[in-house]
């Protein structure tokens, strides 16, 4: 299984980068919480946090180009004891995917080499969304929502936001390697 491992030098632990799990030290089998983050590109950063800040350690390896999700790129999400991984490439042909993940309603948006991924809940209300190349609306209530922040932007629901779902990025394979009985979305 190739991936990157992390060394913690306090504790003498090797971590796995998928898993968030120490594999070997005095941490052996403790797992770190998955927490909602995004995948994209600086320039779409920049166009959503104009005044961001940024610190890098080797100004001249700094690279402002286009990113390119292959083929063979996924997006994997793990919610408790279910897995799924969804190819980038059908997802942002298909806009907005609604799926469940066991016994979680899930949505799973891409486009613009960025993705993101929700559940698609907003108090008891399991909600089906649409993108029609420009928004994310809800076909329940007529919404509109933010994608980049899971917000309802104007609608019924106006205010109200979606929860983030913890999401990896990875290429097949890998996914592949560290959760062999994850389930593939099929468009």
């Amino acid at each position: 299984m190739s991936a990157m491992t992390w060394w913690d030098h306090s504790t003498k632990s090797i971590w796995s980068q998928p898993w968030g799990r120490a594999i070997d030290g005095s941490l052996k089998g403790i797992e770190l919480d998955l927490l909602p983050s995004q995948v994209t590109t600086w320039g779409n950063w920049r166009e959503e946090h104009p005044e961001t800040l940024v610190m890098i350690n080797d100004v001249d390896r700094f690279r402002i180009g286009p990113e390119v999700f292959f083929d063979n790129f996924v997006i994997g999400l793990v919610l408790e004891d279910a897995t799924k991984a969804y190819a980038y490439l059908d997802v942002a042909a298909t806009g907005v995917v609604n799926d469940m993940m066991g016994e979680y309603p899930v949505l799973v948006w891409a486009s613009d080499d960025n993705y993101h991924a929700y559940l698609r809940q907003v108090d008891d209300r399991t909600l089906t969304f649409r993108w029609d190349g420009e928004q994310l609306v809800d076909e329940e209530t007529g919404s509109v929502w933010d994608v980049m922040r899971g917000r309802a932007m104007s609608g019924p629901l106006e205010g109200q936001a979606l929860q983030s779902v913890p999401s990896l990025s990875s290429y097949d394979w890998a996914w592949r390697d560290f959760y062999p009985e994850s389930a593939f979305w099929i468009p």
